[in-house]
């Protein structure tokens, strides 16, 4: 083979290779679906609270990294987690407040960690009347709707403490009505689990015809339910100047945790981890800066890209790719992995089926001379020496022209070599028999 012939060949060799493994990577690609989807609905909550404005904050973040934010406005935690639980529903994304549920409850459902604190007011009007021993409510009460996390708090711990709702009426609007008509005093008592960013909260903390109860035997309701924290509201916070609330207030509060489905592409895991962490990173009257989102599998168990997050924060190729980029360069990386594993063994098989072709093509001409030798040592005659003598012509002829890499030159050489001895012999056969 001459040197054209042979650097054609390498190079065909090449090309086949990456050919190979383009069809491989492109294949496995368009099996696997490794881009995440552009679209993900998040469930909420009313529009008025905490976690209707978290969803819009998160659906600014992923605007910027091109990923749509669509959010559905629910009840609360309870019609929530009914929504990620349903795969018919298209959620894969909500806030819960821990204490609805549990990982038996809600299999294929996924922490991506807590967020805030979510403490539960009790608002009363007048002067506050409702003090520990209390038994029975009177009046219109607010306690939200079935379906939201404040109803299904309220319908655990009021009972808990011993507060009856059997003389009460309990009302339904939603928690901007509940305010306001708490305000005109048309209600009695108004709960609500909701954060201290929620502008209703802080404008009925400050009022002075609104009371802000403290957590009955509030240590005791924490020590029973580890879901639940203690916090203070510390007086005057609401209002420095007219010193609203009067005094230190203890408040018991659930933390807001993001849940997933277990199917949600991981890229969009982490996407939401890193909002959150912008969201909910700052310090607050009730965290300081940097508790939040935090690792804290509070009724299911954290996501295994969450665990990952919270460990060592975003995978090393998101830090210096725009998203849709890492989130394709990852998964190519993983998806490389074992096509190289399967190619690597036989692009090594290339260069050896090729040496062995070389070796072959001269061992073939061994292969003759070996028989021209054989030859000699039986022919008798003239004729048949002349006969061996133009074989031996024409096969060192062909060693004369066969073209090997210069690796196996040396091989070439030996075979030209060895013909030559095979000519000395065969002249002094022919010198011996006088022909």
């Amino acid at each position: 083979m001459d040197p054209l012939k042979d650097r054609r060949f390498r190079l065909l060799a090449a090309v086949l290779a990456a050919l190979l493994t383009f069809g491989v990577l492109a294949l496995a690609v368009a099996l696997m679906d490794p881009l995440p989807p552009r679209t993900v609905v998040m469930a909420t909550g009313p529009d008025d609270s905490a976690y209707g404005e978290v969803g819009r904050r998160y659906q600014a973040v992923l605007a910027r990294h091109g990923v749509r934010l669509e959010l559905r406005a629910t009840r609360g935690g309870v019609e929530n987690l009914q929504l990620l639980g349903d795969q018919g529903s298209g959620v894969s994304v909500a806030l819960a407040q821990g204490g609805l549920t549990t990982a038996a409850g809600s299999p294929g459902v996924v922490s991506l960690g807590t967020m805030f604190y979510e403490p539960v007011w009790l608002f009363e009007a007048g002067a506050g009347a409702l003090q520990p021993g209390a038994r029975s409510l009177q009046g219109r009460v607010f306690i939200d709707r079935p379906g939201s996390g404040t109803r299904a708090l309220a319908d655990t711990l009021l009972p808990a403490i011993g507060l009856d709702l059997g003389s009460a009426e309990v009302v339904d609007m939603t928690a901007t009505e509940a305010g306001e008509a708490l305000l005109r005093g048309e209600l009695s008592l108004m709960v609500t689990v909701n954060a201290w960013e929620v502008p209703l909260v802080q404008r009925l903390a400050a009022a002075p015809a609104v009371t802000t109860v403290p957590a009955l035997r509030a240590d005791a309701q924490v020590a029973l339910r580890p879901y639940l924290s203690k916090l203070m509201l510390p007086r005057g916070v609401a209002d420095l100047v007219t010193d609203r609330p009067p005094e230190d207030v203890p408040l018991i509060a659930a933390k807001a945790s993001l849940l997933v489905r277990d199917d949600l592409h991981p890229a969009i895991a982490y996407l939401l981890l890193e909002a959150a962490s912008e969201v909910h990173g700052a310090p607050g009257i009730f965290q300081r800066a940097g508790q939040f989102p935090a690792a804290e599998p509070m009724d299911v168990p954290l996501a295994v890209s969450a665990r990952e997050y919270y460990r060592s924060g975003r995978p090393f190729i998101y830090r210096y790719l725009p998203f849709w980029l890492a989130s394709l360069a990852s998964q190519l990386v993983l998806l490389l992995i074992p096509v190289v594993g399967v190619l690597y063994p036989l692009f090594r098989l290339v260069p050896l089926a090729y040496g062995g072709i070389m070796r072959l093509r001269i061992f073939r001409l061994y292969g003759e001379l070996k028989f021209l030798e054989a030859e000699l040592d039986t022919a008798k005659g003239g004729e048949a020496l002349q006969r061996l003598g133009g074989q031996l012509e024409n096969l060192e002829q062909r060693a004369n022209h066969l073209r090997v890499p210069e690796m196996y030159a040396d091989r070439l050489y030996t075979l030209r070599l060895h013909i030559n001895l095979v000519r000395s012999r065969l002249a002094t056969v022919r010198g011996s028999s006088g022909g």
